[in-house]
């Protein structure tokens, strides 16, 4: 069996995070995953991230869709937490429910020992992952929210567990001040199982968000076809895995098939469509000697090619290469919670200790029992169960309002970025334009009227299948001219057509087709610039020897365009277009719209080299495009927009979607950037002021003046209270007002 070199990719050392350049693992498994924010914890098996308790992340996708260990995990926890929580907490708040029948229903020990029974399963299996991070995090001196989450749902079990056990060992050491109906204890087991619960919530939401981060590469991957047709030496065909196929192969690609990899054409002529390297709607013609590229789409001829370039190194795989670099680069805004964390974790935890110390030293008796008690009280009181919330509730209801408004947003990285951008990168066509080509114009010399050139152009192209060919049929038949079938109908590769129309000798075609013909072009070259300085495809129509027409096919701008673009500048974006079209049809198009800066011919990696270069001035760029061309640049922008009308790669490759392919929504994606923004670190706030404000009166400052202490049940009723002003506040983003247009 033939093989080939995996690809060489970005990866970060082991040991110092600095970059190296290794062979990457090939695209049937990945058998490393690495950490999206800490790009130097690579692991060899799925686990979390010792640094900030992440979930890791292949290092390389493939094609084929494979289980989401994490995901399933974390789900299942979550099913079991809601359906043993949801009892729980219902009999745990039945003492504060006037009425309640479970009040006098069930004696107030055997409430205790059911919660107990009910718990324990979601503390101590539901929340193992969160143990297992927060103690992760100790051993690496890293403290992050899991260091909190662990320690307060531990806590809170620990404390109701040996409060319950020494109730019915020691009765009296329960102060008053603790016993509740019955003069059975208060415990913590409700607050633990709903913490771990709501956290839980909070990992399977951001588990399914970041699980479609590999879309686009697979999307990508699937672009190859899975097998090649080798022709040996002797002339027999038969089919082959692609990862047989070695350079100097010769490889047959019949009509309608994708090609398998990058060369070189040895026999046969047809055309190729090529959008998704270049973006452009028009087949390229091909014949002897033309290059041809993997994943590129064969028209109705059959080639024969010589493989180039095959495995890593071919274009497709580059581009499989950059998208998935792009990505890997980002940095999550749940990073906002753990810089927060950073101090927060460290403070409570010096609060806890201080507490425990002051009650053990000064407190009244029992001592021991106050000290544990209230110590306790501060770390629950203080750990953020809304702060697991904060961002995917937000996230999760401003992409629904979104939607609403024609804007998908895919990421929460997009949202905070949007905000702040102050350069958008334009793809030309099916962006800035409709991505199919129309007739545009139509110029006649004398002895032939409009109507009568439309007629020949028509007939002549019915036997074509190239795009511009369907233009032209397309035109005819909107304006009701009688069309034909030609005789003696030619279609000269890369040229034009030859054919007779009425018994009239009729082509259309490039200046070369002409010529060829010893057609006379000198009367027609002046009018034909000025159609290519419009950004028309020029078309000459010649009957019987003879120039008749020019005949201008164009992709007509979107109607939309000029009013979205004078909307952006106006928000002050700088608008530049970097597309792969030939370089006078961009600037004809850019003059029409008023866009100084233009990039033209620009093939994939090019176009995403110009990201990065904004980028490194300092700009915060967003590309918008809609074809597999784009998918590079569109992941290395700090937000990718992709229109809604282009490829599954584009979309995927994108953190916002614009449905209508309507760039005025752009404007509307950024006013709810900075809605969702706002409304996060508002989240943010609530999740911690009741915390806040607790936490001295959990720490027992007011007993000295009042008597007070915190109950357990004002603490669980605070902690539920900072989850419900979350849960609220995010909603409000669902009613958002967005600009019209």
């Amino acid at each position: 069996m033939h093989t080939h070199a995996a690809p060489h990719v970005h990866r970060p050392d082991r040991r110092s995070g600095e970059p190296t350049w290794a062979a990457a693992e090939p695209v049937r498994g990945p058998t490393e995953w690495v950490c999206p924010m800490h790009p130097q914890i690579v692991r060899d098996e799925p686990g979390s991230c010792p640094i900030c308790g992440m979930a890791l992340e292949p290092r390389v996708a493939t094609a084929e869709d494979r289980a989401n260990p994490e995901l399933a995990s974390m789900t299942r926890r979550f099913r079991v937490g809601v359906a043993l929580s949801s009892p729980l907490l219902l009999l745990a708040m039945s003492e504060m429910i006037p009425g309640q029948p479970l009040q006098h229903a069930i004696a107030p020990w055997t409430t205790l020992v059911v919660q107990l029974v009910l718990a324990t399963p979601v503390v101590l299996w539901g929340g193992a992952p969160f143990f297992a991070r927060g103690w992760a995090s100790v051993k690496n001196r890293s403290l992050n929210m899991f260091t909190l989450i662990a320690l307060g749902i531990g806590a809170a079990y620990a404390f109701s567990v040996a409060v319950l056990a020494l109730s019915l060992l020691a009765p009296s050491a329960i102060p008053a001040t603790f016993r509740g109906h019955g003069g059975a204890p208060h415990v913590y087991f409700e607050a633990a199982a709903v913490i771990t619960t709501l956290v839980l919530l909070g990992q399977v939401l951001e588990l399914r968000a970041r699980s479609r981060t590999s879309s686009a590469i697979k999307a990508l991957l699937g672009l190859a076809p899975k097998q090649a047709r080798r022709v040996d030496a002797g002339g027999s065909e038969r089919d082959v895995p692609l990862d047989e196929v070695v350079v100097g192969d010769r490889l047959r690609v019949r009509p309608g098939e994708r090609l398998p990899v990058d060369g070189r054409v040895l026999e046969g002529t047809s055309s190729v469509d090529e959008s998704m390297l270049t973006g452009e709607p028009v087949p390229v013609g091909k014949a002897r000697g033309s290059a041809v590229t993997g994943g590129t789409v064969n028209g109705k001829g059959s080639l024969l090619i010589e493989a180039e370039k095959v495995g890593a190194d071919s274009m497709l795989a580059q581009i499989v290469r950059m998208v998935g670099e792009a990505q890997r680069s980002r940095a999550p805004i749940q990073a906002l919670a753990d810089r927060v964390s950073s101090w927060f974790v460290p403070a409570v935890i010096a609060i806890a200790v201080a507490t425990f110390v002051v009650w053990l030293v000064v407190g009244p008796e029992p001592r021991s029992a106050y000290a544990l008690a209230n110590a306790i009280a501060v770390v629950i009181i203080a750990c953020p169960c809304a702060l697991g919330l904060a961002t995917p509730i937000s996230i999760m209801v401003a992409t629904g309002r979104g939607a609403t408004a024609g804007v998908l947003v895919k990421n929460a990285e997009a949202l905070e970025r949007l905000a702040r951008v102050d350069t958008l990168v334009v793809d030309k066509t099916g962006t800035l334009t409709v991505g199919k080509p129309e007739l545009q114009a139509i110029e006649v010399f004398e002895g032939t009227d409009r109507a009568e050139a439309l007629r020949l152009a028509g007939s002549i192209e019915l036997a074509s299948e190239h795009p511009l060919a369907d233009a032209i049929v397309a035109a005819a038949r909107r304006e009701d001219v009688p069309i034909v079938a030609a005789g003696a109908f030619e279609s000269v590769t890369g040229q034009g057509v030859v054919g007779t129309v009425d018994g009239r000798r009729v082509l259309l075609g490039n200046a070369r087709l002409l010529e060829e013909h010893g057609v006379d072009l000198r009367p027609a070259r002046d009018r034909a610039d000025r159609l290519r300085a419009d950004g028309d495809t020029v078309m000459f129509l010649a009957v019987d020897g003879r120039v008749a027409a020019l005949l201008g096919v164009a992709d007509p701008i979107k109607e939309s365009t000029p009013a979205a673009l004078a909307a952006l500048r106006a928000a002050g974006l700088r608008v530049m277009m970097v597309t792969g079209d030939e370089p006078k049809a961009a600037r004809a198009v850019a003059a029409k719209l008023g866009i100084d800066e233009v990039a033209a011919g620009a093939l994939p990696q090019a176009k995403s080299e110009i990201v990065a270069g904004l980028r490194a001035q300092g700009r915060v760029v967003a590309m918008a495009g809609d074809g597999v061309n784009d998918a590079p640049a569109l992941a290395r922008a700090d937000v990718g927009v992709a229109m809604g009308s282009g490829t599954d790669v584009a979309i995927e490759s994108a953190g916002v979607t614009l449905v209508r392919g309507d760039l005025r929504a752009i404007a509307r994606v950024r006013a709810l950037s900075e809605a969702t923004m706002r409304n996060i670190r508002q989240n943010l706030f609530f999740a911690f002021v009741y915390n806040v404000l607790g936490v001295p009166i959990a720490a027992g400052v007011l007993f000295p003046l009042t008597g007070w202490l915190l109950s357990p049940m004002i603490a669980s009723a605070a902690m539920s209270l900072s989850s419900v002003s979350v849960i609220a506040n995010a909603l409000r983003l669902g009613k958002v007002e967005l600009p019209r247009g």
